[in-house]
């Protein structure tokens, strides 16, 4: 009986915080605070990926958070009715601090992922590991009108809603290059790197898989925002 009371007032305290965080009488940062929709400028934490669930069946919402992002994002027009892999409420990626190698489409969740990749998990590791900045990303694309891995029945991949970006190089400020398929196998600072940008994308992505995974992805990241969470 008293654990059962002791538990009652816990549920009572929790409700009481939260009611207090939603009327604003307990100040929050924009970050800690649940009612208050994503900010790519906060540091990502346990709450993030909540916000990032939030907007994927809210197009508007999703659109107000990319808007502070950074990204140059111009919205393309749906797909006809009837398309085998349909496109809708989907962006053309043109770059923004960091330059690409090509624009890409993206899903308006993914764009927003991809931006908090970039703050928060790819920069940071490139100061960590070089003391400079990422200037570019090298990419093998996003959209692909295909099954996963390509088989001929099956489950649609990620990729066939561009929902999905594949990552296959950076490049520094003074130059330097660093390739998923030739620096992941070493032990150097670009191996390191590369380990530091896969565990950042984690934060941002749902679904992020390495060279670690299997032999198909040797060459790159696969970096989703799909429905499933897997991290290597």
């Amino acid at each position: 009986m008293r654990v059962i009371k002791v538990l009652l007032l816990l549920s009572l305290l929790v409700c009481a915080v939260l009611l207090g965080v939603e009327r604003g009488w307990i100040p929050l940062s924009s970050a800690w605070n649940p009612w208050v929709p994503l900010n790519v400028n906060d540091k990502p934490n346990w709450l993030t990926r909540f916000k990032l669930m939030q907007l994927r069946d809210d197009p508007q919402l999703c659109e107000q958070v990319l808007s502070g992002s950074g990204l140059r994002a111009v919205a393309q027009q749906d797909s006809p009715a009837g398309a085998r892999c349909p496109l809708h409420n989907v962006l053309r990626i043109q770059g923004g601090e960091i330059g690409l190698s090509s624009s890409f489409l993206a899903s308006c969740p993914l764009a927003v992922a991809f931006a908090l990749f970039e703050r928060h998990g790819l920069q940071p590791a490139a100061q960590e590991v070089y003391g400079q900045r990422v200037t570019r990303i090298d990419h093998l694309g996003s959209f692909a009108c295909r099954n996963i891995y390509n088989r001929k029945s099956g489950a649609l991949s990620q990729h066939a809603s561009a929902n999905a970006l594949d990552i296959a190089g950076f490049r520094l400020a003074d130059g330097h290059r660093i390739s998923v398929l030739k620096d992941w196998p070493g032990e150097g600072d670009d191996a390191r790197f590369l380990r530091l940008a896969r565990d950042g994308a984690c934060k941002a992505f749902n679904v992020v898989l390495s060279p670690d995974y299997n032999a198909a992805h040797r060459n790159h990241f696969h970096l989703d925002a799909g429905s499933w969470w897997v991290c290597r």
